[in-house]
């Protein structure tokens, strides 16, 4: 059992929405643009989760850590971006069981907002899109503050919003940046086994909790303290 926190704070991409389809699209025809080969689904399944200009970086090297030229990124960058820009939400989905989850959150009468690196432009479409924009209180997206996660300025931006204190918070995600993030900021953790943690389970990140179902925060919290 977590201890019940007043706010809960939500990643978006691998811990809502699998957005991996369109990111990878959107990765593929920009390779073919700049006349490259493809790098499909399954490499960009494992390069996800630190924002689009770090999977750009990595779709241009074709693999995860090092950086690309700087002068073929900013080539690549806008290519992306004007793909991405059409392409927030035709082929992602919400994971199984996320409404249900959500539901319970809202019914059991915690504070939510969403914590996510993906930029603001393509956040709030992203969610409304997926029609749970309106479970939140707050979106704090990649570009809202200087730094984005794992550093915990965006979580301690939203505990400063609801006026509540990080013993009081808990963070839900699915990668190493997200228990960094809550270890930093002072929140509890808890992850889902499903998302993009390049490869590595998210149990070797020790968080407080793992859930193969945001619904089952049900059988892990009450009510709100």
């Amino acid at each position: 059992m977590l201890k019940n926190p007043k706010m809960i704070l939500i990643d978006l991409d691998g811990t809502l929405v699998d957005s991996v389809p369109d990111l990878a699209y959107c990765v593929d025809e920009m390779m073919k643009q700049l006349g490259q080969p493809v790098r499909g689904e399954a490499k960009v399944r494992q390069w996800v989760g630190n924002g689009v200009e770090r999977l750009v970086q990595r779709a241009l090297i074709d693999q995860l850590d090092g950086e690309a030229d700087e002068a073929e990124f900013q080539r690549a960058l806008p290519i992306f971006m004007a793909f991405y820009k059409d392409n927030i939400s035709k082929r992602s989905q919400l994971y199984p069981g996320v409404k249900e989850g959500l539901d319970f959150l809202r019914g059991a009468g915690y504070r939510l907002g969403c914590i996510t690196n993906k930029a603001e432009a393509f956040t709030v479409p992203l969610l409304k899109d997926m029609g749970i924009y309106d479970y939140f209180e707050i979106v704090v997206s990649g570009d809202t503050l200087p730094v984005k996660k794992p550093d915990p300025a965006p979580l301690l931006h939203a505990a400063r919003f609801f006026k509540l204190s990080a013993d009081e918070a808990l963070m839900v995600g699915d990668s190493i940046s997200d228990v960094k993030a809550a270890r930093n900021a002072g929140f509890q953790i808890a992850c889902l086994t499903y998302g993009y943690n390049h490869g590595i389970d998210i149990r070797e990140a020790q968080p407080d909790a793992v859930m193969d179902s945001l619904a089952e925060l049900s059988g892990l919290l009450g009510k709100a303290a």
